[in-house]
């Protein structure tokens, strides 16, 4: 049986090292932090992704996955050992902050014994495999080891069935022995004819900053395509709809919406536009992503503010949903994180309600009411804003919501009800990049100057 270490149990390095178990392979993750090993070790799931509690209890439970903080527990006789520690932008410059990747690649140096593959799982900047070489070279000068990036693809939200069923699997590394026990690894997908795309270490780094950056660039690309649809009185979601059925465009990521957030799309763009600066080849399509993207988050509490007849002050706003997407409970540079205190600066009154994320959320967002469900949020409310495309948003008793509110208005920034559907109930309703719904005046066009 095949061993590996996992050296981080954050989001990548927990399904990750779960999922390597349910391949068969003997997994040890190893953490810093001593209150999150002691819970998982309690069966505690520190993170919230559908199906992980399960799949990780059953790994356990075969002996296949264990938790520890000692690093060479998890690095002793691996045949290869995953760095999979955070590198989040640095709050002087915004540059990815390697100093855990760098820290974590000391220690596993301390303790390698044999020839060990070691893979950059985290997402880092071109150049880093060969530092993390380096700096192995440096600490343990005698160590028999190849350095391979691998990175990944998942989705919060859908990150078993992402790592299960990939698009592709990137191997970076220049190494014949390194190839082999990285294919050895994920050869229940090799059975499965999941596409092996084998690069150089440099090659692989940018693979991953590049799909991100694209997708990040295909969301801000609609939601601009949404501001003229706005003006002109056509509907985004036709023209997304018929794009996508282009084979070389595709349909996904062409939802518009209040902008892209989350733990990977805000900090891998700034990094590739950082990263373009650094080798003089500026990336001048994704630093407009980068600006635009912002801006728009802006403008979405400035869309509310107007929908409100120009003014939230001392109005209740019901926000539901703040997590960036459903089935996650991430509100790292979530849209609502600048929406919420753009309506708190104009005078709002915020109640809100997630079925996820509303611990993370008190800590960020303060002075607003949380609420049990979206019945408690939007009672006596002026106007209703969904965020988060959560299921049980796409499924409301509008009638009971109509009767609870103060003025049934729903500022709808995903586009989950259809407009007909809207045009026979007594709502005013936005969404984006589709024409208004007034109850005393039907369809309008909106936005129009």
């Amino acid at each position: 049986m095949m061993k590996i270490g996992v050296v981080g149990t954050g989001y990548v390095g927990l399904v990750s090292g779960t999922c390597f178990a349910e391949f068969g392979i003997q997994v040890t993750c190893v953490d810093k932090d001593s209150q999150k090993i002691a819970r998982l070790n309690k069966g505690e799931i520190p993170i919230f992704e559908p199906g992980l509690d399960e799949l990780v209890a059953k790994q356990v439970k075969a002996g296949r996955l264990s938790f520890t903080t000692d690093i060479q527990e998890a690095v002793t006789q691996a045949d290869a050992v995953f760095i999979a520690v955070g590198t989040p932008p640095r709050a002087s410059d915004g540059h990815a902050d390697l100093s855990y990747v760098f820290q974590a690649a000391e220690e596993v140096a301390k303790h390698l014994t044999g020839y060990t593959v070691i893979v950059t799982k985290s997402t880092v900047p071109v150049g880093t495999a060969r530092k993390v070489a380096e700096t192995i070279r440096r600490v343990n000068p005698n160590a028999e080891f190849d350095v391979c990036s691998n990175p990944e693809f998942l989705r919060e939200g859908a990150a078993i069935n992402d790592f299960m069923r990939p698009d592709r699997v990137v191997i970076g590394t220049d190494s014949d022995q390194a190839t082999d026990v990285m294919r050895t690894l994920y050869r229940p997908l090799y059975l499965n004819e999941t596409p092996m795309v084998v690069t150089s270490p440099e090659t692989a780094e940018i693979i991953k900053y590049a799909s991100n950056a694209f997708l990040a660039t295909k969301i801000t690309f609609i939601n601009e395509i949404a501001n003229l649809c706005e003006r002109t009185n056509a509907n985004v979601q036709d023209v997304a709809r018929a794009m996508g059925l282009d084979g070389r465009i595709g349909g996904k990521f062409l939802h518009a919406g209040p902008g892209y957030g989350g733990s990977c799309f805000p900090k891998d763009t700034l990094a590739l536009v950082q990263t373009g600066e650094l080798y003089t080849a500026p990336q001048t399509i994704v630093n407009a992503v980068v600006a635009s993207n912002l801006k728009r988050q802006q403008m979405m509490a400035q869309r509310i503010i107007d929908a409100c007849d120009g003014s939230v002050a001392g109005k209740k706003i019901a926000i539901l949903g703040v997590a960036f997407k459903p089935n996650t409970d991430d509100i790292r540079d979530a849209p609502s994180l600048v929406i919420i205190p753009e309506l708190q600066k104009a005078g709002a009154v915020i109640s809100a309600f997630d079925p996820a994320a509303m611990e993370h959320a008190q800590k960020s967002l303060p002075n607003v009411t949380w609420c049990e469900d979206t019945y408690a949020a939007v009672k006596d409310a002026d106007a209703a804003v969904i965020l988060t495309e959560w299921n049980e948003f796409r499924a409301l008793q509008l009638d009971r919501l109509e009767a609870l509110m103060k003025t049934p208005r729903l500022i709808d920034l995903r586009n989950i009800y259809k407009l007909p559907e809207m045009q026979v109930r007594g709502f005013h309703y936005v969404s984006v990049g589709r024409p208004e719904v007034r109850p005393d005046r039907g369809v309008m066009l909106r936005n129009v100057s």
